[in-house]
């Protein structure tokens, strides 16, 4: 895993912000590091080497006050930044993922499994905060702390900094060989996640159809062999992650030990005085700290990064039809299919074979043939969503891959095989394509569509509520919703798949 993921400050601005926040702040935290440090060594001498009074005394402890006061401020910024930054990282990352998925189409949704998808732009994203709130902070204390630390104690003692120098980077060493144990189990861990939600929500989806043929219980075996594999992988993640602490806190406290003695042993033989000694000696685990916090917070910002994988994968695929000049008006420019072949990755046999032929405007034409003949593909093609492998759809005169998919898209009205209901009343699933249309134009497209006896036999009419995907409606009923919200956007062309 790379400690930054380019592709962040790439499809999310606000890591830029954060990141320039986080080196400013540590910058501002070494500072006052440095200042505790000498501050502290300045008191202890007076103390017990001078024998100053508290009057003596009072000045560098009200420092100390305002030096203390001043890190927890620096904290609680750094806090409040990564957390803002989090939040915006999450919600334009989700943006992101749900326009590319429109803009990717059909085809490729139906490819996914709804839960695995859901998963990702719901845990898997909201995995992002412990990126933000812990392990991009640390990161740029490790990048900072160190350098401003080092360059302190090289000024007091060159040995104790030729020590830390040589010592120092075994730390980022064993967080990388870490690293790559820890990346596997991740993945591992994240699959087994998806493959977890998207089969459970699978069989909660399908719970009539398994208890009709009594397979319902059925269900419950391999939904428990699945949650065990989940549970393994975890706490094989967190054994890894424990050890690698426990590896990285004995590397560090060795070496801190190693300056410790070595200035013990001056101080004794008296070849260093008490304040150099003391202002190394609580320096120089501060050198070594930002990067164990770094190793420590690198396993819980792991499943965020791994989930933001998936979620780069997604937007950098490339949708059919990606740009061109606006499409020509419908309305007077016909439709034709100049020998259009469409075939599907892993396929052999192509999912529509060569068609030819031409729909002038005003014509009504249905497609007829067998299930799996290439009906709904060739809609697709239509709709810009599949790209062909041989042959032209052509608007007019004009080759519709030449085209903006989305002025295509904006003159046609379409109802799937399978329409989606929201959750909502029946008047807000017929204006999805017109939001001001008022109720009585939806009444009219009801009526277009033969709904509007039934739904005006409803309780409600109109304002009846449906559940989750037409819940409440049969089938039919359904149909008919999705024909009356296409009549109600009342597009050029419209595209009707086994109405």
């Amino acid at each position: 895993m790379k400690p930054i993921d380019p592709r962040l400050l790439r499809y999310a601005r606000a890591t830029r912000f954060f990141l320039a926040a986080s080196v400013a702040l540590g910058l501002a935290g070494a500072g006052l590091v440095i200042a505790q440090a000498m501050l502290i060594a300045e008191i202890v001498v007076g103390a017990f080497q001078r024998g100053d009074g508290v009057t003596a005394l009072t000045p560098p402890l009200g420092l100390l006050a305002l030096v203390a006061v001043g890190r927890a401020v620096v904290s609680w910024l750094t806090e409040l930044a990564a957390h803002r930054a989090g939040a915006a990282v999450k919600s334009e990352l989700r943006l992101r993922l749900l326009e590319w998925a429109v803009r990717l189409g059909p085809s490729w949704l139906d490819s996914q499994r709804t839960g695995e998808l859901t998963t990702l732009a719901t845990r898997g994203i909201d995995a992002l905060d412990d990126y933000f709130a812990r392990y991009l902070p640390q990161l740029g204390l490790a990048v900072v702390v160190p350098v401003a630390v080092l360059a302190r104690i090289v000024t007091a003692d060159w040995i104790s900094a030729l020590i830390i120098v040589v010592t120092l980077p075994l730390i980022p060493l064993f967080m990388m060989l870490i690293g790559w144990a820890t990346q596997s189990r991740m993945d591992r861990q994240w699959r087994l996640l998806s493959r977890l939600s998207g089969h459970f929500l699978d069989v909660v989806a399908g719970l009539p159809t398994l208890k009709v043929f009594g397979r319902a219980k059925a269900q419950a075996a391999s939904i428990r062999a699945i949650t065990g594999d989940y549970r393994r992988a975890t706490l094989k993640t967190l054994r890894l992650a424990f050890l690698s602490s426990l590896a990285l806190e004995l590397l560090s406290t060795v070496s801190v030990a190693l300056v410790a003695v070595d200035i013990g042993m001056r101080l004794v033989h008296g070849e260093m005085d008490l304040f150099t000694g003391l202002v190394v000696l609580v320096l120089a685990p501060e050198a070594y700290l930002p990067l164990r916090q770094v190793g420590a917070q690198y396993h819980a910002a792991a499943e965020g990064l791994t989930a933001a994988d998936e979620v780069f994968a997604v937007l950098e695929r490339e949708p059919s039809g990606v740009g061109g000049s606006p499409a020509p008006d419908a309305r007077g420019a016909g439709l034709a299919l100049d020998g259009l072949v469409v075939r599907h990755p892993g396929r052999t046999e192509p999912s529509l074979a060569r068609t030819s032929c031409e729909i002038r405007p005003g014509e009504t034409v249905a497609v007829v043939g067998s299930s799996g003949a290439g009906k709904s593909t060739l809609l697709n093609a239509v709709l810009g969503f599949a790209a062909p492998h041989e042959g032209r759809v052509l608007i007019g005169d004009r080759d519709l891959a030449s085209l903006d998919p989305e002025s295509w898209r904006r003159q046609i009205a379409w109802v799937p095989q399978r329409p989606y209901l929201f959750a909502g009343t029946i008047a807000e699933n017929v204006r999805p394509a017109r939001p001001d249309a008022d109720d009585e134009a939806v009444r009219a497209a009801l009526r277009d569509a033969d709904a509007l006896r039934f739904v005006s036999a409803l309780p409600d009419g109109i304002e009846t509520r449906l559940g989750e995907m037409g819940a409440g409606l049969s089938a039919g009923q359904r149909q008919r919703i999705a024909l009356a919200r296409a009549f109600l956007a009342d597009r050029p062309v419209l595209l009707l798949d086994e109405p």
